[in-house]
């Protein structure tokens, strides 16, 4: 009997096939999976940072030595950004690779959280960075595959943002 596997290893493992070996992250109770498993896999280097800035910032000067990075973080923490990618990552042309779990639909009662989820795309669009919502775990593989690759051949910015309904999302208290 096969067993599917979770959008958090099928996420891991493209990493790895693309040779994406730096995680840095805003620690996040969504990507919590995800985390768990870069630091339990000693192919990668992961760590927390303070603020969504500071990982772009690392993993900007990691690509520049050489390496790949992707940063994860929650919405809300999408909206310190668009300074920082507009900036450093869209005119210097560094493939910044961004996962976001979606917070701010489905049930959310944090306005805040509302609000970025209504700006994140548009502002993404406005700055030509690349962005798919990836909604179903059978195409995760391909989307983050072809996606990462097109971001490293053409030297662009780009940024999942993780469905609810791939992940769960948060669980509310009712």
């Amino acid at each position: 009997m096969a067993t599917e596997e979770a959008w958090y290893e099928i996420v891991a493992g493209v990493l790895k096939q693309q040779k994406v070996d730096l995680v840095t992250y805003v620690p996040d109770n969504v990507l919590r999976p995800l985390i768990d498993l870069v630091h339990a896999d000693p192919f990668f280097t992961a760590f927390a940072v303070a603020r969504e800035e500071e990982g772009l910032g690392i993993n900007a000067g990691a690509w520049l030595g050489g390496r790949r990075g992707i940063l994860l973080m929650q919405t809300s923490g999408f909206a310190t950004l668009p300074n920082a990618l507009a900036s450093l990552s869209v005119p210097f042309q560094i493939p910044s690779l961004l996962m976001v779990s979606e917070r701010g639909t489905m049930g959310e009662f944090n306005i805040g959280q509302q609000l970025v989820a209504r700006t994140m795309r548009p502002v993404l669009d406005t700055l030509l960075i690349e962005n798919h919502t990836l909604s179903r775990v059978e195409d995760v593989a391909f989307i983050m595959d072809r996606s990462i690759t097109q971001a490293f051949a053409t030297q662009a910015p780009c940024c999942f943002i993780l469905s609810p309904l791939l992940t769960g999302g948060k669980v509310f208290a009712k």
